[in-house]
């Protein structure tokens, strides 16, 4: 079993249709569907961020880069992604079903999206104004819609360009998701992802130097709890087994 956990974000390609107007219309007959442009990832803690994009391809549709990024999801324990749960992770199976691969192996996903939306008050649940709001940095600037259409169009500075841009943001993810998740008492537990990892370990960092720090009581008995003394992560474990 992999226990590696990665952080990614995609970019993709708007859909082309007409309509008779501009603001909240039906399209009348579609011309294209959305397409993968681009994914960046990289392992959580370790290396540097990597990018994928079509022009890397000889194939330019993107049906070779949906495979190479089904391998890599196929290979990972747990992917962090913010608004993965409704956009990245869900356009990427759509890819995945639609270009005849099978479902990934099972890994965890983690949504700093939600994750901020649960336990934070932010002014926007963007990964661009949480960034900002807690001193992390900023997305990089596009230039606006034209990116998308240089890209389109297949220019070269446009599409490096676009992957300096994917490959920012998973570096913002990291340092976001980093801030938040001692704050996430759901966390899945990455401790036994990892083969090393015990039930004593924290279930959010991993780290051994975790410190006992009295009871918390549950509804039918006590558990001891736990303080993460790397990521400051509180967690209960039951009194002679798993919670």
């Amino acid at each position: 079993m992999s226990s590696r956990i990665i952080l990614c974000d995609i970019e993709s390609s708007p859909s082309v249709g007409y309509t008779w107007g501009k603001f909240d219309q039906t399209v009348i007959k579609p011309i294209r569907g959305w397409e993968l442009l681009s994914f960046a990832y990289k392992e959580l803690g370790r290396g540097k961020v990597k990018v994928l994009a079509r022009p890397d391809f000889r194939d330019k549709s993107d049906k070779a880069l949906t495979k190479e990024i089904w391998k890599i999801l196929d290979d990972c324990a747990a992917a962090i992604a913010h608004n993965g749960d409704r956009f990245d992770f869900a356009k990427l199976r759509a890819k995945f079903v639609a270009h005849g691969l099978p479902p990934t192996r099972p890994f965890k996903q983690i949504d700093t999206k939600k994750i901020a939306k649960a336990h934070f008050g932010f002014y926007s649940n963007s990964l661009n104004d949480i960034a900002r709001d807690l001193g992390l940095g900023e997305k990089l600037e596009t230039g606006g819609f034209e990116l998308w259409e240089g890209c389109i169009a297949g220019d070269p500075k446009a599409w490096a360009k676009m992957k300096r841009y994917n490959a920012h943001d998973v570096t913002l993810l990291e340092r976001v998701y980093l801030k938040l998740r001692a704050w996430h008492p759901t966390h899945p537990n990455l401790a036994l992802l990892d083969i090393a990892g015990t039930i004593e370990d924290c279930p959010v960092c991993s780290s051994e130097k975790v410190q006992k720090r009295g009871f918390q009581v549950l509804r039918l008995r006590r558990a001891r709890r736990l303080h993460c003394q790397d990521c400051g992560h509180w967690f209960n474990r039951a009194i002679g087994g798993v919670l």
